[in-house]
């Protein structure tokens, strides 16, 4: 048998280190050829390292959250042949080769004896040094550890039986939070006295033999401290990061979707059987769509260490998806040239594949515009925080039937806020409202967004 040591890959683009976010496997388990091993994670994505080999774990390289240097040693396997890790001999165990019997008579373990002792591997138990000739008569014998005795407490009262208390114990009971049914009493026929709810409290209310007794109003205690690694702490450092650089520059705006919601309802009944049902989102990604070519700066990127703005032809659509792991943006490449189930087709295959962690690096990078929302849970108004370093995000909020006044009647509409952020130090205030108006025009008046 051998000992064969998996290093971290490189996985491409210049990357130097990865962070470890999860082991798949733990000491003492057996791992065959291609089984992942770990997750590992880097500036954009979560990647598998599979085994090369099989073998059984031996050691585990870093804990989850560690930073890990391509090329450190990540997990040592125990695996049939030489492996390619040299045996590590120790000089004990070579000594203890040469003299292969037990020593004849054992010294007395004295100073220094301990520091020359082999050190111990593991999962091998110590064997304790001889005892030398008398040495148990001579020890005191142990006295036995008394057992507590047992405490009985009488069963809990039948149902319906009321507990028998006097006013001042109910009372007090009361504000305690007390169920007095569950509550022993000492006192003549069960009557249940202030010393029966001293002894409760101290118990807490526990009953032999059985689980906690609920008591209302009861102190809560512990804390749990959760590691921020993995996703989470991407996520963590790129908001940092984004509000840290960029002077956010906040719009709303309401939007009446009734004349969009009735177009989305009956291209769903003609077509959603044969090329699928369309939410909005396609409907307001292709509103973004046209309006970005009459405002491109909006559909831009700042390098603000180059002191560079890039505006993009094309547009990359990011699509904020919530996972278990956190928020994730998968892009929508070329949303311009998509029609809406094409567009509602790629949103949907995109989100599935983010939240199953089978999103392809490049699909998670790129957007030059992103789009965020809630859906049913929406709210009122938000403040997207911008995906740097990109200079705009639109927000889209709940929709809500309300009243409001068109045409000096009061009608029930639908209406839908947008909620905004900009990079302000490249968007002006202006354009930035123009630019959400322009939105808001496409949509309430849905017939623009197919005329080309």
């Amino acid at each position: 048998m051998g000992i064969y040591a998996i290093r971290m890959p490189d996985i491409g683009e210049g990357i130097a280190e990865v962070e470890l976010v999860a082991w798949r496997v733990q000491p003492g388990e057996s791992v065959v050829e291609d089984q992942v091993v770990a997750d590992v994670m880097t500036d954009k994505a979560t990647v598998e390292i599979p085994s090369p080999v099989a073998g059984t774990v031996t050691a585990l390289g870093a804990q989850p959250g560690q930073l890990m240097a391509v090329g450190a040693e990540l997990i040592r396997l125990e695996v049939a042949g030489e492996g390619n890790v040299k045996a590590e001999v120790s000089p004990m165990a070579t000594q203890e080769s040469a003299q292969p019997g037990p020593h004849p008579n054992p010294p007395p373990e004295g100073e220094g004896t301990r520091a020359s002792a082999a050190p111990q591997s593991a999962g091998t138990r110590m064997s304790p040094p001889p005892e030398a000739e008398g040495t148990r008569k001579s020890e005191p014998p142990r006295a036995a550890t008394p057992r507590p005795p047992a405490v009985t407490q009488p069963p809990m009262r039948a149902p319906g039986e009321k507990p028998i208390a006097s006013p001042a114990v109910r009372k007090r009971a009361w504000d305690l939070g007390v169920e007095l049914q569950f509550v022993h009493g000492s006192g003549p026929a069960g009557r249940i006295t202030h010393e029966d709810l001293d002894v409760y409290l101290a118990s807490r209310g526990q009953r032999a033999g059985t689980g906690a007794v609920p008591v209302r109003g009861r102190e809560r205690e512990g804390e749990q401290a959760i590691p921020v690694i993995g996703l989470r702490r991407k996520i963590a450092q790129k908001m940092q990061e984004a509000k840290r650089r960029i002077p956010h520059y906040s719009y709303v705006e309401e939007v009446d979707v009734t004349e969009l919601e009735e177009l989305r309802l009956r291209l769903n009944e003609k077509y959603g059987g044969a090329r699928g049902k369309l939410t909005l989102l396609p409907l307001i990604a292709r509103a973004i769509v046209i309006a970005v070519e009459e405002f491109p700066q909006m559909n831009a990127r700042f390098d603000d260490d180059a002191g560079v703005v890039t505006r993009f032809a094309p547009v990359h659509l990011g699509i904020a998806t919530q996972t278990e792991a956190g928020l994730m943006v998968p892009v929508l490449r070329h949303a311009e040239a998509q029609d809406l189930w094409g567009c509602a087709n790629e949103i949907a295959r995109l989100a599935e594949a983010t939240r199953s962690g089978k999103a392809a690096r490049e699909e998670l990078a790129g957007s030059t515009i992103t789009i965020t929302s809630l859906g049913a849970l929406g709210g009122i108004v938000t403040t997207p925080v911008i995906n740097h370093p990109e200079v705009a995000i639109i927000g889209v909020n709940r929709m809500v039937e309300r009243p409001v006044v068109r045409g000096g009647a009061i009608v029930v509409r639908r209406m839908m806020n947008l909620s905004s952020s900009f990079d302000h130090r490249v968007v002006d205030g202006m354009d930035a409202a123009r630019f959400v108006q322009a939105i808001r025009g496409l949509l309430e008046s849905p017939a623009m967004l197919f005329v080309e």
